[in-house]
C-alpha cells in the first residue's frame, strides 16, 4: 500500500482553509484530490443549471489550483458509494480524507462508504466539520438539548472562540504516470462541460467560479459594504449584500476565513454604528449555521413541516395561480420583480426570498414545498437547509416562535422599494407607471391591460384573513402550538 491519500471534495471545493485536505496533508505529502459527479443528485428533478454551471466552473478552477501545488483533481461520474472505494483499492491508497456534511442524503451515503473502505483495510478520516465553525454536538441547550429557536442559539453560538483559518496547502505529490492510467481503469475522466451534463445556462453567473473569485468579493464587501449592511441589506436595488451564497454553498471559500474577515473589519471600525452593522452579518452567518445544525439535528425537516399545525395543513392546489406565481405574473409587482429576478440570473434577493415566500403561503395558500423545490431547481445557491429554513420561516411551518408572520406586498414595496428602481428594474413593461401607483400596487386595469401587466389574481386582505381561519382551525384540530 502507498502513501497516496484520496482527499474526496464535496462542498469544500478550495484547497485553502480546508480542514480535511489540511489534515491529510499533515499525514503524507501525497495528497490527491477527488471529486465525485453523482448521479443520485444530478439526477434529481430541483437541479438548477446556472448552479451545476457555477460548481463545474469550480472545479475546473480547483484543478487548476492542485496543477499550481504539484498534485490534481481526479473527476468521476458515478455512484460514489461504488467509485470512491474502488478508486481507493485500485490506486492502493492509504487513506481516504474528507468534511463532514449536515444533509440527511450525504450522512447515510458516507456511512456505506465507510463500511466498504474498512472491508478493503483503508483508512478514512470524515468527521473534519469545515462548512461550519461550530459542530452541532458542541452547540446545545444548557440540558444538553437540540436548539429550535434561532436568538439563543446565536447567544450560545457567539459566545464561543472561533477557530482560524487552517493552513492552506502549499505542496503535494501527485499520481505517477502509471497510477494515472490505473486511475482512468477506475473511472476518473475529464472533466465534462455542464452542457455535457445536460444543463444550459447561457447567461453571465452572478459570481465567477473559484476561490479567487469569492476571495476577491469577499475583500470588496468587507471594505465596502459591511459597514453599511443594516440599513442596506433589505434594499433590493441596492447593492448592499455580499452575494458569497453561492460560494459558501459550495465551499469555494472556507467559512473560518470568512469568520476572520469579519473580526478583522470589525477590529478596525471606528464607530458604534459601523461595529452594529458588522455584527449584523454576523448574525446572518449564524442564521445559516442555526439552519445546517437544524438539518443535521432534525433530518425530517427535509420532508416537511416542523410545526404540527402545518403537516397536514389543508393547502390549495390551484396550479394557474402556482404558474403565475413562477413566471412573475400574479399582478403584484414587487412579487413578479423577483420571480423574474430569479428566473432570469439565477439569484434573488433575500428580502424578495421572504416576500415571495409568505405570498405563495399566504395569499395563494399553496404548499411552501412547491416553492422550494422551485427555489431549488432555479438558484445559484441553492443549498437545503438554508433553502427549507428560509422557507419554513416563511411559512410558518418551522422553528420560530412567531408563527403567523404574513408580508403585505404593497408595505413591503413602499418601505424597501420606495422609488420603485428593483419594481422597474425586472417588470421593465412597468417603467413609466407613476411610482406611487407602482410600489402600492394601485395600477389601474386600463394602465395594467395597456402595458400587458396582468390584474392581481388574488385580494390580498381577503387571502390573509383565509389563511388565518384555516390556520385557527388547524391549530384547534392539532391541538399544536
Amino acid at each position: 500500500m502507498s502513501n497516496l491519500i484520496l482527499f474526496w471534495h464535496r462542498r469544500d471545493l478550495r484547497i485553502s482553509d480546508n480542514t480535511g485536505l489540511a489534515a491529510a496533508r499533515q499525514q503524507s505529502p501525497k495528497v490527491v484530490g477527488v471529486f465525485c459527479l453523482d448521479p443520485n443528485l444530478l439526477e434529481r428533478d430541483d437541479v438548477a443549471p446556472v448552479r451545476v454551471t457555477y460548481m463545474i466552473g469550480c472545479l475546473q478552477k480547483l484543478q487548476e489550483r492542485y496543477a499550481q501545488v504539484g498534485s490534481e483533481l481526479l473527476i468521476l461520474h458515478a455512484n460514489p458509494v461504488q467509485a470512491i472505494p474502488a478508486l481507493a483499492a485500485a490506486l492502493g491508497a492509504k487513506a481516504v480524507f474528507w468534511n463532514w456534511d449536515v444533509e440527511p442524503y450525504s450522512q447515510e451515503r458516507d456511512r456505506t462508504i465507510i463500511n466498504a473502505l474498512s472491508e478493503n483495510g483503508i483508512q478514512f478520516l470524515d468527521q473534519n466539520w469545515d462548512q461550519i465553525l461550530h459542530s452541532p454536538e458542541e452547540i446545545r441547550t444548557g440540558s444538553n438539548g437540540r436548539y429550535t429557536v434561532y436568538t439563543p442559539f446565536w447567544k450560545n453560538w457567539i459566545s464561543k472562540p472561533k477557530a482560524n483559518p487552517v493552513e492552506t496547502l502549499q505542496n503535494a505529490e501527485g499520481l505517477t504516470a502509471q497510477e494515472q492510467e490505473i486511475a482512468k481503469h477506475a473511472g476518473a475522466i475529464a472533466l465534462p462541460s455542464a452542457k455535457d451534463l445536460g444543463f444550459i445556462w447561457d447567461e453571465e453567473l452572478i459570481l465567477s467560479p473559484g476561490e479567487a473569485a469569492a476571495q476577491a468579493r469577499l475583500e470588496e464587501f468587507t471594505t465596502r459594504a459591511i459597514t453599511e449592511y443594516q440599513e442596506q441589506r433589505n434594499f433590493p436595488a441596492v447593492d448592499g449584500t455580499s452575494q458569497l451564497s453561492a460560494a459558501l454553498k459550495f465551499g469555494v471559500i472556507g467559512i473560518r476565513n470568512v469568520w476572520q474577515a469579519t473580526i478583522e473589519v470589525l477590529e478596525n471600525s471606528r464607530s458604534d454604528e459601523a461595529a452594529t452593522n458588522i455584527r449584523t452579518w454576523q448574525q446572518e452567518l449564524a442564521w445559516r449555521e442555526f439552519y445546517q445544525h437544524a438539518m443535521y439535528n432534525f433530518p425530517e425537516l427535509a420532508d416537511g413541516a416542523y410545526r404540527e399545525t402545518f403537516k397536514s395543513f389543508p393547502w390549495e392546489t390551484n396550479e394557474e395561480h402556482f404558474q403565475a406565481w413562477c413566471e412573475g405574473k400574479t399582478g403584484y409587482p414587487i412579487v413578479d420583480a423577483a420571480m423574474r429576478q430569479m428566473n432570469e440570473i439565477g439569484w434573488m434577493h433575500n428580502r424578495c426570498r421572504m416576500i415571495v415566500a409568505s405570498f405563495l403561503t399566504k395569499d395563494l395558500l399553496i404548499n411552501p414545498q412547491l416553492g422550494e423545490k422551485y427555489f431549488m431547481q432555479h438558484l445559484i445557491d441553492g443549498d437545503l437547509s438554508a433553502n427549507n429554513g428560509g422557507w419554513q420561516w416563511s411559512a410558518s411551518s418551522g422553528m420560530d416562535p412567531k408563527p403567523v408572520r404574513i408580508f403585505n406586498p404593497a408595505s413591503q414595496s413602499q418601505k424597501f422599494d420606495p422609488e420603485g428602481e428593483y419594481i422597474r428594474q425586472w417588470i421593465p413593461e412597468l417603467r413609466s407607471v407613476d411610482t406611487e401607483y407602482l410600489v402600492t400596487g394601485k395600477i389601474s386595469p386600463l394602465e395594467r391591460h395597456a402595458v400587458g401587466y396582468p390584474d392581481p389574481i388574488v385580494d390580498h386582505k381577503i387571502q390573509q384573513q383565509q389563511f388565518k381561519h384555516r390556520y385557527q382551525q388547524q391549530k384547534a384540530f392539532s391541538g399544536a402550538e
